[in-house]
């Protein structure tokens, strides 16, 4: 009998024949672990399974391709208890590594004083293969479909009701009589940095100024993270005097792609030892910050600092120690530079910072507190230092340059002097542009 943890009886049998006889999946489950409890013939032929013992006591969550996790399991399941019978479109993993797509019906069940969640599942394979062909010859939604998507949607611009494909919920992780089909079902979830983007988009092709609806965009699923998708649209009806009344469309998941192109970003920008900015992308955000700080008219303070003797530390002790040196110290200071500022690896042992809005003399004091915390700074998993310590160039725009050229200079002419006399020291140029004797 394969009944969990019960006695079989004759009413039990019974029950065993008929639910045998069912062509539907009928699965039994524990609302709190997820496990499976009970399953028809069905459900366990139509899986590849030999017998019932292969599923009992499983976690519903290796058979449902489409519930990821504990998470949102239990958000379902909160659902199902509020609203049931809760309907869900997905698929499950067939025993050979297939997907059987079902339309699950469950219900909330008090069997011997405990509560149980009873889904039955019904393939339909058949089904969504008659449905494709029908939406296929939807002249409406033929735009749509002519590419790939992970969903569609179908908006009555002038009541704002829209029709969400159960391939879209369930991209965001939704079932199929969940997410209302209102459009701000849509807007409210769109990221707060990108709505203003998506809106003039497509308000640019409601009007008539873009031959379609075109953007990449971040979008938030039921479990609250932002999806990146690429959502494309058209009008497809408008009234007697030419104004748009339907629009349709598509999304696609580009989550992947996105997430690949910023860490190549990452890569082409930043230094992969410190994860500071590199050489490169300093010099572009150093003209840029000049350019801003020319046109609000606020000072910008720039420091070029170079580690003290580095060379003896890979010398003596290895490069890996000298990477873990470096990387160390743009972790250091890292968290003591403020947010508006830009820490840079300037190249081998040197680094840059540049501070907007920042006089010559607030530089000064806070180059030298990043001085004096570097040389009082510990290395425990390099008991082989004593310490490490730094000199430190600095300049203003306007005060000592009027370009990134002129700034350099003038830094680098510092730095020299605080190599000079000694090391471990903050210089500053001797003279400005404004001294009528420089």
């Amino acid at each position: 009998m394969p009944f969990a943890q019960t006695d079989p009886d004759v009413t039990l049998a019974t029950l065993e024949a008929i639910f045998n006889a069912l062509p539907d999946s009928v699965f039994l489950i524990d609302p709190d672990s997820s496990g499976i409890v009970y399953c028809n013939r069905a459900a366990w032929e139509g899986l590849g399974y030999t017998a019932a013992s292969d599923l009992l006591d499983h976690s519903v969550l290796t058979l449902q391709k489409d519930v990821l996790g504990p998470a949102q399991w239990e958000s379902i399941a909160a659902e199902i208890r509020r609203r049931a019978p809760y309907v869900f479109i997905g698929s499950h993993r067939h025993r050979r590594g297939g997907e059987v797509p079902v339309e699950v019906h469950t219900s909330c069940l008090d069997l011997r004083g405990r509560a149980y969640f009873l889904s039955v599942a019904r393939d339909i394979t058949r089904r969504t293969r008659l449905e494709s062909e029908l939406i296929a010859r939807d002249a409406q939604l033929r735009f749509a479909l002519n590419e790939a998507s992970d969903g569609l949607w179908d908006w009555d611009i002038a009541s704002n009701v829209v029709f969400f494909s159960p391939q879209l919920k369930r991209m965001l992780g939704y079932g199929p009589e969940e997410l209302a089909p209102a459009l701000s079902s849509w807007t409210d979830n769109i990221h707060p940095d990108d709505s203003a983007l998506v809106r003039r988009v497509l308000d640019d092709h409601l009007a008539g100024d873009r031959e379609r609806y075109d953007v990449e965009y971040r979008l938030r699923n039921r479990n609250g993270h932002f999806l990146w998708v690429h959502d494309r649209g058209k009008i497809s009806d408008r009234d007697q005097d030419g104004r748009p009344v339907r629009m349709v469309g598509m999304v696609q998941n580009i989550s992947d792609r996105k997430n690949l192109e910023q860490r190549l970003q990452k890569l082409a920008s930043h230094d992969s030892l410190t994860g500071l900015l590199n050489r490169r992308e300093a010099e572009i955000v150093l003209d840029s910050q000049i350019s801003l700080c020319q046109r609000l008219k606020l000072p910008l303070g720039v420091c070029l600092f170079d580690l003290d003797n580095f060379k003896q530390v890979n010398d003596m002790y290895g490069h890996l120690c000298g990477d873990r040196v470096l990387a160390g110290v743009a972790e250091l200071f890292g968290t003591h530079v403020r947010r508006s500022d830009h820490l840079c690896r300037w190249g081998g042992e040197e680094f840059m910072l540049i501070c907007v809005d920042t006089t010559i003399e607030q530089l000064q004091q806070r180059v030298e507190t990043l001085r004096e915390l570097l040389a009082a700074h510990p290395w425990p998993d390099l008991e082989q230092l004593d310490r490490v310590t730094a000199s430190f160039g600095i300049a203003t725009f306007p005060e000592h340059g009027g370009d990134a050229r002129e700034l350099f200079i003038a830094i680098d002419e510092a730095l020299y002097r605080a190599k000079a006399a000694g090391r471990n020291r903050v210089e500053r140029p001797m003279t400005d542009r404004s001294d009528p004797e420089s």
